[in-house]
């Protein structure tokens, strides 16, 4: 019986390219390439998916140290996104307009 072929094989996209050995760098500069509007076009979470997609795909044959770095640019990218979702603080919040006594 031949091998069976991964649907992870298959798949390509159009809209996104990362860097040729972008997954080969430090975490901070994979985490800084994926959130490339460049490379992600629909934000963080979309280079987050990219890296675990390739964890994924390179499954046995990745080395413990380059997995533990690609992990850790996963954190950072999902350390920033949730960064990005707090609600800002009352210190920077912009003042309230003052009503004008005219109508």
């Amino acid at each position: 019986m031949p091998a069976k072929k991964k649907w992870s094989h298959a798949v390509t996209s159009v809209s996104t390219f990362p860097p040729a050995g972008a997954f080969t760098k430090d975490a901070k500069t994979v985490a800084r390439v994926m959130a490339s509007r460049r490379v992600s076009p629909k934000g963080i979470g979309s280079g987050i998916r990219m890296i675990q997609f390739f964890i994924n795909r390179a499954g046995k044959s990745l080395s413990p140290t380059r997995r533990r770095e690609l992990e850790a640019a996963k954190r950072i990218l999902q350390d920033r996104m949730k960064r990005g979702k707090q609600r800002p603080s009352k210190a920077r919040a912009r003042p309230a307009r003052k009503r004008s006594r005219h109508r």
